[in-house]
C-alpha cells in the first residue's frame, strides 16, 4: 500500500493593469512629467512587493504541508478487503504519526512482512495471552472474551484458526477486520515474532476515513478493546 499525498497547488491570479497614467498630459509643464513617473515608478515596486509576498506565502505553504506529511500526518489507499467493513477497498484513511503509545483496538498502518506497508487492527499488546478461541468461538485477550460484532465483517467468524500467544514486549497482535480474507498475525507465527510486529515498525494510527466522501467518517476505540484488561505490560 502506497502512501498517497497531494500538494495543494497555488492560484493563479492576473496583476491588475494600471490605468492612472492613461489621462492627457499637459505639454509644457516639467513638473506634470516627473510626478507622473514617480507615482508609476511606486506602484511597479508595490506591485513587484507584493508578488514576492506571494510566492514567500505559497513556499511557506508548502514547507508546512511537507513537515506535516513527514512528521505529522500522511494519506494511505486502502488495496485490498482485509479490513471490510470498516475499510473498504479504495478508502483512503488519515494516518497520525504523532499517536503515542499504541493500544488495543487501533487500526494502524504499519511496515509489514514483506515491507509493505500494511493495515490491521491491534488486538493484543506486549505482555498480553491472546487466544483463539473459547467454547462460544471468541477470541480472548488476557482470558476475557472479546465481543467483535461492531467491527467484525458480517458474514465472518473471529477466526478459522486456533491460535494461542503471549505477545512479547514491545510488540503487537494485529488482525484484520474480515478475518477470512486477512493474512495477519495468525499466517505469520513461523516468522520472526511468531507472527506479532514491533511496536516501531508501527507508522501511525489511522483515525479517519476522509474519501470517498460518502463514507468520510472518524475510526474510534471499539468498547471491547477500550476495556482494562490485567496484563504485565
Amino acid at each position: 500500500m502506497e502512501p498517497d499525498s497531494k500538494a495543494a497547488e497555488p492560484g493563479e491570479g492576473a496583476p491588475g493593469e494600471d490605468t492612472a497614467g492613461d489621462g492627457p498630459v499637459v505639454k509644457g509643464a516639467a513638473g506634470d512629467g516627473a510626478v507622473g513617473d514617480g507615482a508609476k515608478g511606486a506602484k511597479k515596486s508595490s506591485g513587484k512587493g507584493g508578488l514576492r509576498e506571494s510566492v514567500l506565502l505559497v513556499v511557506s505553504g508548502v514547507v508546512v504541508a511537507l513537515l506535516l506529511h513527514m512528521f505529522v500526518i500522511a494519506s494511505f489507499d486502502i488495496p485490498s478487503e482485509s479490513m471490510e467493513n470498516t475499510l473498504q477497498r479504495g478508502d483512503r484513511v488519515v494516518v497520525n504519526k504523532l499517536h503515542g503509545e499504541t493500544e488495543r483496538g487501533d487500526v494502524v498502518v504499519f511496515t509489514g512482512w514483506r515491507d509493505e506497508y500494511t493495515i490491521k487492527r491491534v488486538i493484543a499488546v506486549g505482555g498480553d495471552t491472546v487466544r483463539c478461541c473459547d467454547a462460544q468461538g471468541r477470541i480472548t485477550v488476557n482470558g476475557v472474551p472479546l465481543d467483535e460484532k461492531p467491527y467484525l465483517h458480517p458474514d465472518d467468524f473471529p477466526s478459522g484458526d486456533k491460535f494461542e500467544k503471549v505477545v512479547p514486549k514491545g510488540r503487537l497482535w494485529v488482525m484484520g477486520d474480515h478475518r477470512s480474507a486477512s493474512a495477519d498475525s495468525r499466517a505469520h507465527e513461523k516468522q520472526e515474532g511468531e507472527g506479532t510486529i514491533s511496536e516501531d515498525q508501527v507508522i501511525g494510527r489511522a483515525f479517519a476515513i476522509y474519501w470517498p466522501f460518502s463514507r468520510a467518517t472518524v475510526l474510534s476505540t471499539p468498547d471491547t478493546l477500550a476495556r482494562t484488561f490485567t496484563n504485565t505490560r
